[in-house]
């Protein structure tokens, strides 16, 4: 489905959020004038984006039941954050697509595609970065984009520039692949354990909504899995397209650890892990398939060995932050599971005072207790948030060292840390669950708390 065919149509924009917003600022730009939804109420909303909607020029429909006001329209273009199952099946005709899914059939230019549990904005990062450098270094006629769930550049900012001769790295979350029927040219599957069960139903549909990342390649395209994650494995299974596979556990992949060294197979690459620049084991696995990702796409060992070791990571994801008083502190807001949570823990050998808790995503946190328990270097827990009671209460038998409870504010944390935290320790905020009961969202976290650590003393 090309521009177009969107002519003369009636088209519905599902969600004002980010893509949101970008798919109706593109279909404007085109000269389509769709209808928007939200199903949060208008009053809700801040009067700048209040002023921002009717600025448009566009009809608007909000509120809880606003979605079943869609019948009768021709194309339905929905947010990520809402499933297929909560839009009305009116009649056949309706043809729903998404941005991710419109980008993916317009798109001239050869896609990586990023997808995992967690990883993915690091490794698309990683893998733009690379492609970047390369450009730079050889002087080609090409643009690199990284764009999708990482947020920064909407793919429909883009799509209307793009070349055949250039790249876009594309981070992909589960909301954006389950209704797509077409892979990227490159699928790079990370870590891919379970998540979202608020918004999926089970585990095997999330694992099966992930699965289009390499589904649809043919033999000319290029599937990048972690074999060391029974899901990505079998995600991996599927579509077409010639299989490379990166471990940190076993020597047997395309791209591998072993004594602190990657090491590229049939290859004279390696690379001394003590030089990567960014923190802890587990990002081991994202450079593993940053490097499978950028050989692909004809990067030399140069660029790649420059920007491993250059990359410090993304904010919110095991970002240093400051050290005050001897103590350093780390904000890992990005870590919404219980997996994220168990790398970050495992990254460090100082003494860690580790925050964790926040609302709920229904998850399972039996391996982050069974790693607690098993870590020594663990010196004190502070529990916050609607899940501070369900941690408690699994911590009970497990956990032997000082665990803080009752605060109520971020505020009140650091008055907990200040009397527990000594010159050398590391406080490692890593909640493991979502953001939503105290703050707007993860980044929200994220900035209070450095912004805390800015005032530590």
């Amino acid at each position: 489905m090309a521009i177009g065919d969107l002519k003369n149509k009636l088209i519905a924009v599902l969600g004002f959020g980010q893509e949101g917003e970008a798919t109706t600022a593109y279909l404007i730009k085109h000269g389509i004038k769709p209808v928007l939804f939200d199903q949060k109420p208008w009053d809700q909303w801040p009067k700048d984006t209040q002023d921002k909607i009717k600025a448009l020029g566009i009809h608007f429909i909000f509120g809880p039941d606003a979605f079943l006001e869609l019948k009768g329209f021709d194309i339905i273009f929905r947010s990520p954050g809402i499933s297929l199952a909560k839009i009305p099946k009116f009649n056949s005709d309706i043809r729903i697509t998404s941005q991710t899914k419109f980008f993916f059939e317009n798109c001239p230019a050869k896609i990586i595609g990023v997808t995992g549990t967690k990883g993915k904005g690091t490794t698309a990062t990683l893998i733009s970065e690379m492609l970047k450098l390369q450009c730079q270094m050889s002087n080609f006629k090409y643009q690199t984009y990284l764009t999708g769930n990482i947020g920064k550049v909407q793919p429909l900012e883009i799509v209307d520039n793009l070349t055949a001769n250039d790249w876009v790295v594309y981070e992909l979350s589960s909301f954006q692949l389950q209704d797509l029927n077409k892979s990227p040219h490159i699928g790079v599957v990370l870590m891919t354990t379970s998540e979202h069960l608020d918004y999926h139903k089970d585990d095997s549909e999330y694992v099966e909504a992930k699965s289009a990342i390499i589904k649809y390649q043919d033999t000319d395209d290029v599937a990048i899995i972690n074999a060391d994650y029974q899901n990505s494995g079998k995600i991996g299974r599927l579509g077409q397209g010639k299989k490379l596979f990166c471990s940190r556990r076993t020597t047997q992949g395309d791209c591998y650890v072993e004594n602190n060294i990657l090491f590229l197979k049939n290859s004279d690459f390696q690379f001394n892990l003590n030089e990567l620049g960014l923190v802890g084991p587990h990002n081991y696995e994202n450079a593993c398939a940053a490097v499978l990702a950028a050989k692909s796409a004809g990067c030399s060992n140069e660029a790649i060995k420059k920007i491993l070791r250059e990359f410090k990571g993304l904010k919110h994801r095991l970002e240093f932050v400051d050290k005050k008083n001897g103590i350093k502190f780390y904000n890992d807001s990005f870590s919404t599971t219980p997996e994220t949570a168990i790398a970050a823990i495992k990254a460090f050998t100082e003494p860690e005072v580790l925050i964790l808790g926040g609302s709920s995503k229904k998850s399972d946190f039996s391996q982050l207790v069974k790693q607690i328990s098993i870590t020594k270097n663990l010196k004190a827990i502070i529990l916050i948030g609607q899940e501070a009671t369900k941690l408690k209460e699994l911590l009970a038998n497990q956990y032997s060292g000082p665990v803080l409870e009752g605060a109520n504010s971020l505020i009140e944390v650091f008055a907990q840390i200040k009397t527990i935290g000594q010159n050398g320790d590391v406080v490692l905020f890593s909640p493991a669950c979502a953001s939503f009961d105290w703050f707007k969202n993860y980044v929200d976290r994220g900035e209070q708390f450095k912004n805390l650590v800015s005032k530590f003393n």
